[in-house]
């Protein structure tokens, strides 16, 4: 019935904002066909999507992982043995010993190297520009190079890895997967970590992630070279994808109101609310799946156990009944209660770290470029799961 929700072509050209909005208003919990496997049920309001995530002993992440494509066996316990896959307790143990890497304060003291890596990308940028692919060319060179700096990877692996990254959460775009199966990229980014993991156990401890990671209990033992892979998997591809996603979809939200790129640039205080807007605007995930586990109801519609469920953000976040005027965007939007780094159990680990991203990415770009151009169309990546931008053509001038 809805079953254009599903095809990763739907969103070749934008999110189907309007049609989201129609079936919100009157199917909110609505049933989607998929071709060759049973279909789901994609949650489009805030408040029911906030109820799934919230309730993990009904919802399962672990059950049949949080893509909406059923997986086979292998690639499914692999995904169970991921952290966003996990449900509590066994959620709660393995966050447990590497949160503390990610406290706020923590994260803070990263400040200046944060701007001091953002200024060494502009510089580049200058020096090949004044025309530049903003999305690779610029975006994606920050969270690769802070995840390898916090992780302790060497800095020559970085551009390999960022490519694998992609391709992993690619893989539904032939020009990004590069014509590869789905999961070849997880399993050569595994390969590499497995490695990694076996030098860094010989060389000793170097006072980084991969230390914590390999040092610390999990729920009560130590990582493996396969347990350290799995986690590597799922944190240098989300934190490279996510936040280079945030980058460009924001400065092209940006260059597409350009009242409030000016206003931003006559008071750059305002900069972490425009990060908020950016991420409710243009949330880099569209969903995640869960697994009824019972027989329960949600929205008026009744769900059976086994069924799959979707939180659908780039709906919830454009819900009327949470955001007013929802369909503008509106960097001085306070509150912002966006689900773009979900809520409760799987709330974004790296959260502080994106908003650090993001902020002083901004502030830079502000202050680095007077004038900021787009030369062409962008084009967006063909997926179901990721709103992101495959392209963005800009002019910038000093």
């Amino acid at each position: 019935m809805a079953g254009f929700i599903a095809d990763p072509d739907t969103y070749i050209d934008g999110p189907p904002h309007e049609r989201f909005d129609a079936l919100r208003a009157t199917k909110p919990v609505t049933w989607v066909e998929m071709d060759d496997e049973p279909g789901y049920w994609a949650v489009l309001r805030h408040a029911d999507v906030v109820h799934v995530a919230k309730h993990s002993e009904i919802f399962s992440a672990t059950e049949g992982g949080v893509v909406v494509e059923n997986l086979d066996p292998v690639a499914l316990e692999t995904m169970r043995d991921m952290l966003l896959a996990m449900d509590p307790p066994r959620h709660t143990a393995y966050r447990k010993p590497v949160a503390p890497e990610f406290k706020a304060r923590v994260i803070a003291e990263l400040d200046g190297r944060v701007r001091e890596v953002v200024r060494g990308i502009f510089d580049h940028a200058d020096q090949s520009g004044p025309d530049v692919e903003f999305v690779h060319d610029v975006c994606a060179h920050l969270p690769s190079q802070i995840l390898g700096e916090i992780m302790g990877l060497p800095a020559e692996d970085w551009p390999a890895i960022h490519a694998m990254a992609e391709r992993n959460s690619g893989s539904q775009d032939p020009d990004v997967s590069d014509g590869q199966e789905r999961g070849s990229a997880s399993i050569e980014m595994a390969m590499y970590a497995m490695h990694f993991a076996t030098g860094r156990r010989a060389s000793g401890p170097q006072g980084d992630l991969t230390d914590v990671l390999l040092g610390e209990e999990f729920d009560g033992h130590l990582m493996t070279d396969i347990d350290f892979a799995r986690f590597f998997v799922q944190l240098v591809t989300a934190g490279n994808d996510t936040t280079r996603t945030m980058l460009s979809s924001g400065t092209l939200a940006l260059l597409d109101h350009p009242d409030q790129l000016a206003a931003l640039r006559a008071d750059p205080s305002g900069i972490p609310r425009a990060v908020e807007e950016i991420l409710r605007w243009a949330n880099p995930l569209h969903y995640f799946r869960r697994t009824a586990m019972i027989d329960t109801e949600l929205g008026g519609q009744a769900i059976s156990a086994g069924d799959k469920v979707a939180m659908i953000y780039t709906a919830a976040n454009r819900d009327p009944a949470v955001f007013e005027h929802p369909h503008q965007f509106d960097t001085t939007r306070d509150p912002n209660p966006h689900l773009s780094f979900g809520i409760a159990t799987h709330f974004c680990l790296g959260v502080h770290l994106a908003r650090l991203e993001g902020r002083v990415f901004f502030e830079e770009m502000l202050r680095r470029w007077p004038s900021i151009e787009r030369t062409g169309e962008p084009t967006r990546q063909r997926s179901n799961l990721n709103n992101s931008l495959k392209s963005l053509p800009v002019h910038l001038s000093c």
